[in-house]
């Protein structure tokens, strides 16, 4: 599992931006296709809004790369 740290001073991250900073997507574009065609879980649970605001502790599955978890 990869682990992303959020950056000092900072409580969330938006769903679409970690998809990018971890290169699930090539761009912005396609963020949300991605998440149209149920490739991406929070916790378990399939997740299609872009900008879902992800906490620390979260737990982000996305088909075809490896599970992310926020800290």
């Amino acid at each position: 599992m990869r682990t992303i740290d959020l950056r000092p001073g900072e409580d969330t991250i938006r769903l679409g931006q970690l998809l990018k900073l971890v290169d699930a997507v090539p761009t912005g574009a396609q963020v949300k296709d991605v998440l149209l065609s149920g490739a991406v879980a929070v916790n378990g649970e399939q997740e299609e809004r872009r900008g879902r605001q992800l906490h620390t502790g979260d737990v982000v599955s996305i088909v075809g790369h490896e599970d992310v978890r926020i800290r």
